[in-house]
């Protein structure tokens, strides 16, 4: 048989799952997410593809099928689409350690880190990001102690997540 050719779908699979899953993993962040989006693309692919197409063919349909999965995820979960999905351009997920250690360990610096984003917000952007992540307060909740309507939190939560984001970021420039 040809080696640039799979000769049945357990070693296409075996071949490809853990590429997958770490870029998975690195576009989403979990472990639950990246496994069970990893699971998706070869759900999706397993019809259309064809075993007959060469090992790179194969790869190049499922790094496709990865990110319109990928893309579909984050609509459902941000109402946009993220469809960049490029291994060659950031290959620093496939030297991931992905252990369940490395995965559950706390970061020493994010509460600093977090403290100092925080501190950089508008009072109501702070005081909503307090309430809802660091006291668990649901959004009615927040609401009510904001004294104002669920609409305007859910909004006000919304652009406080987006400031706080750009803060982030420029801090670790």
């Amino acid at each position: 048989m040809d080696d640039s050719l799979y000769p049945d779908w357990d070693s296409a699979y075996l071949d490809n799952v853990d590429r997958l899953y770490r870029l998975m993993y690195h576009k989403v962040g979990n472990r639950p997410d990246a496994e069970d989006l990893t699971a998706e693309v070869f759900k999706a692919a397993l019809g259309p593809l064809w075993l007959t197409a060469s090992k790179g063919e194969v790869r190049a349909y499922l790094l496709a099928t990865a990110r319109t999965v990928l893309a579909s995820h984050w609509r459902r979960r941000l109402g946009r689409e993220v469809t960049q999905v490029d291994p060659d351009a950031d290959l620093s997920y496939m030297n991931a350690d992905l252990s369940y250690e490395a995965a559950t360990a706390p970061d020493p610096d994010a509460g600093p880190r977090a403290e100092q984003v925080l501190s950089s917000l508008p009072g109501q952007y702070r005081r909503v990001l307090e309430l809802r992540f660091l006291e668990g307060c649901s959004i009615k909740e927040s609401a009510t102690a904001l004294a104002i309507s669920v609409s305007n939190a859910k909004v006000l939560q919304h652009r406080a997540l987006r400031m706080a984001a750009r803060m982030a970021q420029e801090l670790e420039q």
